[in-house]
């Protein structure tokens, strides 16, 4: 049996939401080995005086297993 880890991360992009999801897998990815999946649990964005967006946001959950440490 496998225990799984999830932890949640937001990624930043002045693109679009998908580039801000795919921005937090690849920062987390840079410390945490074998994701397995990312669940989006939010998008939101900060608007600019104009109206426009300025910067997307992507809150995401990722899951990864536990691994086992032998001493």
């Amino acid at each position: 049996m496998t225990a799984v880890k999830i932890i949640r991360v937001m990624g930043t992009s002045s693109e679009s939401w998908q580039d801000a999801a795919e921005e937090a897998y690849r920062e987390a990815s840079q410390t945490i080995d074998d994701i397995h999946g990312i669940k989006v649990k939010s998008w939101t964005a900060d608007v600019g005086a104009d109206g426009q967006f300025e910067e997307y946001k992507a809150t995401v959950e990722l899951s990864f297993p536990v691994e086992e440490h032998h001493d």
